[in-house]
């Protein structure tokens, strides 16, 4: 099962924002940010951090996939 963030993506563009006004709001690393760019797991934390800063639910940012669903 992987992650995507597409959602989080299409939500930023949504309300006008930038990654880094993300980062700077949600408190989070260049790391963090990193891994959110690259459909990486990310902690539950890092989810919390950027629901808060975004006053959204998890479903509201990301989405899972079986490997063979990507395409």
């Amino acid at each position: 099962m992987s992650v995507t963030y597409k959602k989080l993506r299409v939500m930023l563009v949504e309300k006008n924002m930038k990654k880094k006004d993300l980062q700077e709001q949600a408190g989070l690393t260049h790391h963090e940010m990193l891994k959110i760019r690259k459909d990486m797991n990310i902690t539950t934390e890092t989810i919390g951090k950027i629901c808060k800063a975004m006053k959204c639910e998890p479903t509201d940012i990301m989405d899972f996939y079986e490997e063979k669903d990507k395409n």
